[in-house]
Order: C-alpha cells, then structure tokens, then sequence
C-alpha cells in the first residue's frame, strides 16, 4: 500500500456500500467464528489421546495442526487482499472451514469413541487442519481493516478486530468443556457448526471492500478510483497485485523483524490456548472443566487486553509498547518455567497472556508504519509466519515432556524465554533504527 494525499473533487457516481465501522463490525465478526476452531483440539485432546493411544508429541501435533494450515494461508491470503479487497478471500476461507467443521462432525458420528484407533490419526489432522482455515481470516481481515481507516487511528481500530476476534479460542476454551460434560462430543460439534454457519452469513451480509476496491470492481479507472476514494478518506492504497505485495514487503527487513517478534507473540498465544488444557490436566490434576477455565483465562486476558494496548501503541508508539509488552512475557515465561506451585503457574499464565496481547497489537500498529506500500504482504507474512508458532511451539514442549517427564511440562516454557529474548533485542532494534529515520 502506499499513502495518499485527498483532493477535493466530486465523488464518484458509484454507490459505495459500507464504512468503516461497519467493515470493522462483519470482518471482526468473520474473524470470531473462523478463530473459534483453534480451542476446540485443545480441550477435546485428552479424549482422542486415550482412545487413539497417542503420544505426547503426536498430541502436540494434533492440538496444533489448525494453527498450520491457519498460519500458511496466511500469507497468500493477506496478499490476495491487495489485488481483491478482502472480501472473497475472507469467505472462500470461512467456506473451508465450513466444509472441514461439517467432516469433523461427520467423522466423530460415524467413529467416535468405539471405531477410534491410532490408524485414523492422520485423517485427523487432515481435517483438523481444514478446520483451521478460518484462523487465517486474521490478515485478510487486518488488511480489509487497514484499508478502510485512516492511519492515525489504525491502532485502535486494528487492536479492536484482533481483540474482539482472538476472545474466541478462550471463550470456547471455556465453553467446550462445559458441553462436552452436558452435551457429549457430537453435540458439542455441532453446535460449533451451526455457530460458525452464523458468522458466515453475517459476514456475507454485511462484509464490504473498501471504497478504492468497490470503484474499481464497477469498472473504474484505477488512477481515478484513487483519487475519488481519497475523498471518502481512505489512505492506503494497494501499489500492485498479491505476489507483487508479498515480493515488496520481503524486500523490507523490518517486515522479518516484525514476523519474528509475531512468532513470539501471537504464534506463542496460538499455542498456549491448545496447549494449556493438557498442561493443567497433567501436571496439577485439575479437572477438564478446571483446564479450559485457566486456559480461557489466559485466552481471554490476551485477547481483550490487545484492545486498550491497540490505543496504548497509538499514544506511545509500537516500538515502545513493543518493549513493555515482551518485558511482561519474559517475566511471566521465566515464572512458568521455574513454577513448582499451582499459584505461580496462575500467575505466570497472566502475565504472559498480558504481554502477547499488549505485543500483539504493537506488532500491526508497526505494519502500516513500516511497509506502508504493500500491507497486504506485509500482513500476509506477519499475520502467517508468526502465527506458526501456535504449530511449531506445542510439539517442541511435548519432546521436553518426552524428555522429562512430568517436569518437562514446566521446564517447557525455556522456549519462550529464548524466543521472548531475542524478540526484545529486535524490537529495540526497531526502536533505534525508528529514531535515526526521524
């Protein structure tokens, strides 16, 4: 994307559909029920453990495999935005999550519990990873957004959508293990269908492109298109297609320092929500329902913490918040490692769920700033190789259980201090080079 100063001319005879506030309200929506899939593996983990004889790393892999496919679409998905304004990425996304939710519930009614073996584990992670899907609506998203807002309140509008959004792994955190009691396994499927259905169609009647998009879609000049958008008040502007963004931000080094820093944040967000009902289910004892309350804790803290730290990062600027956030991880990642009491470990888990949500959203306040000409890739890289962390992290802390033991479950976390302490030297790097450009 690139800025663009508005003129002062007739607006378009175009009927342009929707707003800014709008956009923000059905993409977040959208994002919401397309998240949703990442908590369910987490809390249902134990169960297909038992009956499938798994191991601790092959658990690790089946609670992370949404994040997989969520993180890798990502990246081609956030770039497409550029070249078709976010809404048919947004829902041929939703649709393949539809399409594996609508499996899943098919394969749990024909197998579940007594047809279940260890030989159907990789049809398992393949709809699991279908299922995720939606999880990668989060950059189309971010970059539908973007588009829509002016940048000097792209901060608080784009930690609002993310905020808003991510609630959804620690709501449902919270939720399935509470149906799974009442309702059984199928029933609890299916009711996350028809709940993800929903979001489709509110997004399909109310998800719109932003104004550049819309006039160019009615067959208006794109140099025209632009200067009459700036008279809606959009700002941003795509500067080519998907593969040009995606190329355009990869030339840009700031956009590999934010995707690591988003490894580390989001990524390790991702994976702590599937990760954390089986952490508090083995080491300390607690009861399903008990797991997924601490695991919506920190779920929910994170998600709804990166709203105000949206408006934090646009009063201090997201270097500086940046800095705060990972200070606050590191602390909470060395209380988890060195851990041995169950009140510790609450408290750690806070701490490091503030820090990823406050990091979160300093990390795509910094998006816009820094690769003002290709959003869109820069979100598509950020948005997907950071969010492979939620894959990538939980088989990691299954080989030091593989390892150690019971231990290993705390001794785990190490991975998040290194990651955290690279992070911080990163983002101080940001902040420094950020100074020298002023």
């Amino acid at each position: 994307m690139i800025a663009a100063q508005p003129q002062a001319i007739p607006k378009s005879a175009v009927a342009i559909k929707g707003s800014p506030s709008r956009c923000l309200f059905s993409s977040t929506a959208g994002f919401f029920v397309g998240f949703a899939a990442v908590a369910l593996f987490g809390p249902t983990a134990n169960r297909f453990r038992e009956l499938m004889e798994l191991t601790p790393v092959m658990t690790g892999f089946l609670v992370a495999i949404p994040s997989l496919s969520g993180s890798l679409l990502r990246v081609p998905f956030g770039a497409w935005v550029d070249s078709t304004g976010g809404r048919k990425p947004f829902l041929i996304l939703l649709f393949l999550a539809l399409a594996g939710m609508l499996s899943l519930t098919g394969f749990i009614f024909l197998l579940y519990p007594a047809g279940l073996s260890a030989a159907h584990y990789p049809l398992l992670l393949l709809l699991g990873a279908l299922c995720g899907c939606g999880i990668a609506t989060f950059s189309v998203g971010i970059s539908q957004v973007s588009y829509w807002f002016p940048q000097k309140k792209q901060g608080a509008a784009l930690g609002t959508y993310a905020g808003v959004g991510n609630i959804a792994p620690g709501l449902f955190s919270l939720l399935v293990p509470l149906s799974l009691a009442s309702w059984g396994l199928l029933a609890s499927y299916l009711a996350w269908l028809f709940f993800l259905a929903a979001g489709i169609a509110i997004y399909l009647a109310t998800g719109r492109n932003a104004c550049y998009f819309q006039l160019v879609q009615n067959r208006v000049d794109p140099k025209a298109a632009r200067i009459q958008a700036c008279e809606f008040g959009q700002e941003l502007f795509p500067k080519g297609n998907a593969r040009q963004g995606l190329a355009a931000a990869a030339r840009i080094w700031k956009t590999w320092v934010l995707v690591f820093i988003y490894f580390t944040t989001f990524g390790g967000f991702i994976a702590l929500t599937a990760w954390l009902p089986t952490y508090w289910i083995s080491l300390y004892g607690q009861t399903l329902t008990m797991a997924g309350v601490l695991t919506a804790v920190f779920s929910l803290l994170a998600s709804v913490i990166r709203v105000p730290g949206g408006s934090l990062s646009d009063r201090l600027g997201g270097e500086k918040t940046a800095l705060l956030a990972l200070g606050t991880l590191l602390a909470g990642a060395a209380v988890m490692t060195f851990s041995r009491s169950f009140a510790m470990s609450v408290a750690g888990e806070v701490l490091m769920g503030a820090g990823m949500g406050v990091g979160n959203a300093a990390i795509f306040k910094l998006v816009p700033q820094y690769v003002k000409e290709a959003v869109g890739g820069a979100s598509g890289w950020v948005g997907g190789l950071g969010a492979f962390g939620g894959f990538a992290i939980p088989p990691l802390m299954g080989l030091f259980v593989r390892n150690q033991g019971l231990p290993g479950y705390s001794t785990g976390f190490a991975i998040f201090i290194g990651l955290t302490v690279a992070s911080l030297f990163l983002a101080n790097l940001l902040r420094r080079t950020g100074k020298l450009e002023k």
